[in-house]
C-alpha cells in the first residue's frame, strides 16, 4: 500500500463519515461500521478504501477484523453513543451499554491494533466530547463514559510516548442525526444551524494528522460559534 493508511469507527455516517471523506485525498480509509450496506456507500465515494465491517462490542468480531493488519498509520476512534436524563431515571443496563460502546470498545480496539500502530509510528485520535471535559445537567451517563475516555487516552499517551501519538478532540454539539435525537429527548427544537458542522470537526482531525511526526496534538476542544 502506497498510502498510509487510517481506519475510521462509525464511518458510515455523521462525523466519522466527513473524517472518511477528509482522510481520503491522502490515505487509504478502513470503513468502519456495522452496516454493510451503509459502509459500501461510504467506501464508493473514497479514493482509496474498504470496508471494515465489525460490532465493535463483540471482541471476537473486532479480533477477527483485525486480523492481517500488521501496519496502520491512524486510528480514529469515532463510534459512540448518547443518552440524556437524570442519575435517578437511568438503569444498570443503560450504564453497561454506554461504558461497553463510548470506552470498552475504543480501549479493545487500540489494544487489538497497538502492534500495527507501533510499527508504523501512528497516530490515535479519540472523538470525545465537551462532556468529557465538563459533565452537566442530565448527562451523567454520557459524561462519565466521556470522562473515563479522556482517561483512557492521558494513560495511552503516557504509555505510548515516543512510539505513537494521542490526540483527543471534544466538539461541542455537532449536527448530526444523533444530535437531532438528543434535542428532542431535551425537548427542545433541533436548529442545525446552531451546532458545528460534522465538516468542521473533520477539519480537526485533519489538523491533528497533518501535523509532522515530531509534534503532537494531544487535545482540541472546539465548539459553535
Amino acid at each position: 500500500m502506497s498510502r498510509p493508511v487510517a481506519l475510521v469507527t462509525g464511518a458510515s455516517r455523521g462525523i466519522g463519515r466527513a473524517i472518511a471523506l477528509a482522510l481520503s485525498p491522502t490515505h487509504h480509509v478502513l470503513v468502519g461500521g456495522r452496516d454493510t450496506d451503509a459502509v459500501s456507500d461510504v467506501v464508493r465515494a473514497l479514493e482509496s478504501a474498504q470496508p471494515f465491517i465489525a460490532d465493535l462490542t463483540n471482541e471476537a468480531a473486532v479480533t477477527a477484523a483485525v486480523t492481517g493488519l500488521d501496519h496502520l498509520d491512524v486510528l480514529v476512534h469515532s463510534a459512540g453513543a448518547v443518552t440524556y436524563g437524570p442519575l435517578i431515571d437511568s438503569t444498570t443496563a443503560e450504564w453497561r451499554e454506554l461504558m461497553e460502546l463510548n470506552v470498552i470498545a475504543p480501549a479493545t480496539l487500540t489494544r487489538l491494533l497497538l502492534p500495527a500502530l507501533r510499527a508504523a509510528h501512528g497516530l490515535i485520535i479519540f472523538l470525545n466530547s465537551g462532556a468529557g471535559l465538563t459533565a452537566h445537567r442530565g448527562f451523567a451517563v454520557y459524561a462519565a463514559s466521556k470522562f473515563a475516555l479522556t482517561a483512557l487516552a492521558d494513560a495511552l499517551r503516557a504509555d505510548e510516548r515516543g512510539r505513537l501519538r494521542v490526540t483527543s478532540i471534544h466538539p461541542g454539539r455537532v449536527a448530526t442525526d444523533m444530535q437531532a435525537r438528543l434535542t428532542s429527548l431535551e425537548g427542545r427544537p433541533y436548529i442545525p444551524d446552531a451546532h458545528l458542522d460534522p465538516d468542521d470537526v473533520a477539519r480537526a482531525v485533519r489538523l491533528a494528522v497533518d501535523l509532522p511526526p515530531d509534534a503532537s496534538l494531544d487535545a482540541l476542544r472546539i465548539n459553535p460559534v
